[in-house]
C-alpha cells in the first residue's frame, strides 16, 4: 500500500497557509506587547521589528496536525460529518487515512514528546527574547527539552547499542542543532531558508524510503517555514527571535533523528553522513565560530561578525546575495545526501 503524493502536497500547502495567515496576527500581537528587536549595537534595522517568527512557525505546524487529528477522531466515531469528509479525502488521497492511523498509533508517544518539546523550546526562546536569559539558564532550558524528547523514544541508535549512549548522543545532537541555527540567525532569511532546505530534503529522503509519517512531518515543517519567509526575506518585517531560531534548530535535529537511515533493507554504515550533509552548512558555521572565539579568548556564545554570511559580505556580496549563496550551498549538499540515500 503506497502513500499518496497528494497528501504531502496538501501538507505543504496547508502549513504554508497557516503560517502566512497567523503570521500577521502574531506580528500585531508582538507590536502590541512590545516583543520587538530594537535597533542599535550591530543591528542594521532602523525601527523595532516584531519577534513573531517562532510563534508563526509553531502555529503553522500545529494547526494542520491538530486539524488532521480531529478529522481522524471524527472518522473513528463514524458520524455523518466524519464519513462525508473522509469520503472526499479518500477520493483525493486513497489509503492515506489508514496509513496515517497506523503510523500515529505506532509513534504516538514519540509524537507527543516532539510536540511538547516544540512548545517547550519556543517558551525558552520567548523568555530569552523577553528578558535575555543568562547563558546557563537558557542552556538548562534547552537541556530539559532535549531530555524530554529523548525520553519519549526519539533517539539516535546508530552503531552503539547501549541505552545510555543513545540518550547522551541524542541530547548532545539536539543541543548542537538548536545552537547552530541560533548562531545562523544573523541575516534576513538565512536561518529560515536553511531550515526550509533541510526540511525539504528530509521529507524527500523519508518519502523515497516509504517512511510516510516522517516524510509528512518534514513536509509540514517545510511548508510552515516557507510561509514565514515572506515576512523575513529580503526585507524583514518579522524576525525569528530566539523563539524562532531555537524552534527551527530543534525541528531540524528531530527530523534528522526520525528517519531510519540504517535499516535491514538498506544496511549502510555510512548512513550517518546523510543528515550531516543535509545540515552541513549550519554545523560547519557553528564549529568555525566556536573555534575562532575560543582562540581569541571570547565566550563561544558571544555574537560577532565572523559567520560565513558576514565573510561573504566582506568579500563583496550584498546581504541578499550572501544569503542566496548559502542557500544554494545547502541545497547542493542536500542534493548529494539525497543521491547517497
Amino acid at each position: 500500500m503506497s502513500f499518496p503524493l497528494n497528501t504531502y502536497v496538501c501538507g505543504v500547502f496547508f502549513s504554508f497557509l497557516a503560517t502566512l495567515l497567523t503570521g500577521y496576527l502574531w506580528r500585531r500581537w508582538c507590536l502590541r506587547i512590545g516583543l520587538v528587536d530594537e535597533p542599535g549595537h550591530r543591528k542594521i534595522h532602523q525601527e523595532p521589528i516584531p519577534l513573531a517568527g517562532g510563534f508563526a512557525v509553531l502555529t503553522g505546524l500545529m494547526i494542520p496536525i491538530v486539524s488532521a487529528s480531529l478529522l481522524l477522531l471524527l472518522r473513528s466515531s463514524k458520524g455523518k460529518i466524519g464519513t462525508a469528509l473522509f469520503g472526499m479525502i479518500d477520493f483525493l488521497a486513497p489509503n492515506a487515512t489508514e496509513l496515517l492511523q497506523h503510523g500515529l498509533a505506532r509513534r504516538s508517544v514519540q509524537l507527543a514528546g516532539i510536540f511538547i518539546g516544540a512548545i517547550g523550546i519556543v517558551v525558552v526562546g520567548w523568555l530569552d527574547d523577553l528578558r535575555e536569559l543568562r547563558p546557563r539558564t537558557k542552556f538548562l532550558g534547552q537541556l530539559l527539552v532535549a531530555a524530554i524528547v529523548a525520553a519519549s523514544g526519539v533517539r539516535i541508535t546508530l552503531f552503539v547499542h547501549h541505552p545510555f549512549f543513545h540518550y547522551i548522543i541524542t541530547i548532545l545532537w539536539i543541543l548542537t542543532l538548536i545552537n547552530a541555527f541560533n548562531f545562523m540567525d544573523n541575516m534576513n532569511g538565512l536561518c529560515a531558508g536553511l531550515a526550509a532546505v533541510a526540511a525539504w530534503y528530509f521529507g524527500l529522503i523519508a518519502a523515497a524510503d516509504a517512511q510516510y509519517l516522517v516524510g509528512l512531518i518534514a513536509f509540514l515543517t517545510f511548508g510552515a517555514v516557507l510561509g514565514f519567509l515572506p515576512f523575513n526575506f529580503p526585507r524583514a518585517r518579522v524576525f525569528l527571535g530566539d523563539a524562532g531560531s531555537h524552534l527551527l534548530g530543534y525541528l531540524m535535529a528531530v527530523l534528522a533523528i526520525l528517519p531510519h537511515f540504517y535499516t535491514q533493507r538498506h544496511p549502510r554504515h555510512w548512513a550517518v553522513f546523510i543528515p550531516l550533509l543535509v545540515l552541513a552548512v549550519p554545523l560547519a558555521d557553528l564549529v568555525w565560530v566556536v573555534i575562532l572565539r575560543t582562540r581569541i579568548g571570547l565566550p563561544f556564545y558571544m555574537g560577532d561578525n565572523n559567520h560565513l554570511s558576514h565573510r561573504l559580505v566582506r568579500l563583496g556580496l550584498s546581504p541578499v546575495q550572501a544569503v542566496l549563496s548559502i542557500w544554494l550551498m545547502a541545497a547542493l549538499l542536500g542534493g548529494l545526501a539525497f543521491l547517497l540515500n
